[in-house]
């Protein structure tokens, strides 16, 4: 899958895992030893993380039932844990940086495509 911005079409990550069952999500990003610039996970019914059993640090997207970006985590280090960020339902995670450098911003709409 990939995750765009919606309305301009911009490709922001070609190669998107989602995560939308138990073990994807109980599993998430511990099983990579690092995430490329085009790789990126959409966990399904999460409105906080952590980053415990980590080896790398993550940005981390959360958006709303719309894909309305609602808070970004910026460098979350390993054996951390976010705050929830109320509003959200899901949450991308990428390489740390990448938000940043994809120019995601709050309020910007992400959607999935194939």
């Amino acid at each position: 899958m990939t995750l765009k911005k919606a309305g301009v079409g911009t490709v922001l990550f070609s190669n998107l895992e989602k995560a939308d069952s138990f073990f994807p999500r109980l599993i998430g990003l511990i099983k990579y030893p690092s995430l490329g610039e085009d790789q990126a996970l959409w966990i399904t019914r999460a409105n906080s993380i952590h980053t415990f059993f980590m080896r790398f640090a993550i940005d981390c997207v959360f958006v709303d039932s719309k894909g309305q970006v609602k808070k970004i985590y910026h460098h979350v280090q390993p054996w951390r844990c976010t705050m929830p960020v109320w509003g959200a339902r899901d949450v991308i995670e990428m390489a740390a940086g990448q938000a940043r450098r994809k120019e995601i911003a709050e309020g910007d709409i992400l959607e999935c495509g194939l």
